[in-house]
């Protein structure tokens, strides 16, 4: 059932409803209970199209701040880019909304937990085959347009720069890691950037990046890394350069 039809019908239950309790049975007209499907149906589709309004004014706001970052000056691929990246926001969104409605559909059937489960699993399964699909599309779409370079700050800039940012806190924090950590660890955060892109908000993205901060501090923890005196020596260096910078001043 697409947008539309679903408006349409929550709005005829609701005039019913309201009918029931607005109009007396023996005064109930057809042209009362008209006149409350047609105002109940225009406050519904009224208040889904401001809903649509505000998200794509949020979506046009955040890929002219990532476009803005890649130093186009061509108008037109400008406006290009922003689309692209702004129809890459709406297919996710519908991807999620389709998987959260779908779930919520199982989880209010008769099912036994197991049967659930099942259900549920199957359901995720097709979303990440889904997201999967849509990435792939998404980035060769960018590769007609942009250079890697300016594909990566798009990736960055759709993850909120976590990459770039837990990098370098690692860097500045283990002042002794192998090269072959190093590719480890980075290779894994670009991981994590290639799902925390396709999810569907600012929490989701971060727990992504969160659950490959969790592997990598096991991997270093398993290397021999004391990761909490580590970040208890990181802090007093922090402070030490704090403490000598306004000295000077």
């Amino acid at each position: 059932m697409n947008r539309f039809k679903l408006i349409n019908k929550n709005a005829q239950l609701m005039a019913v409803n309201a009918s029931r309790l607005i109009f007396p049975s023996t005064l109930l007209s057809t042209k009362k209970i008209i006149f409350t499907i047609t105002l109940l149906y225009c406050v519904n589709a009224t208040a889904q199209q401001n809903t649509d309004t505000a998200y794509q004014r949020v979506i046009a706001e955040r890929t002219a701040k990532i476009v803005n970052t890649l130093g186009i000056t061509d108008a037109a691929l400008n406006k290009k880019v922003q689309q692209q990246i702004a129809d890459q926001y709406i297919n996710l969104n519908a991807i999620h909304d389709k998987t959260k409605a779908t779930v919520a559909a199982i989880k209010a059937k008769p099912l036994s937990k197991d049967e659930m489960n099942v259900a549920v699993k199957k359901e995720e399964e097709n979303k990440s085959a889904q997201l999967k699909q849509l990435h792939a599309q998404f980035i060769a779409q960018l590769k007609t347009t942009l250079s890697e370079d300016q594909i990566e700050k798009v990736k960055d800039g759709m993850t909120y720069s976590v990459l770039l940012v837990t990098w370098k806190a690692y860097l500045e924090m283990l002042l002794h890691l192998t090269k072959e950590q190093k590719d480890q660890m980075y290779a894994w955060l670009v991981e994590a950037r290639e799902l925390a892109m396709d999810e569907g908000s600012s929490d989701a993205k971060h727990a992504m990046f969160g659950k490959y901060k969790g592997r990598i501090n096991n991997y270093l923890s398993a290397a021999g890394y004391d990761m909490k005196k580590e970040g208890e020596e990181w802090a007093k260096r922090i402070q030490a350069a704090k403490d000598a910078k306004q000295s000077q001043n």
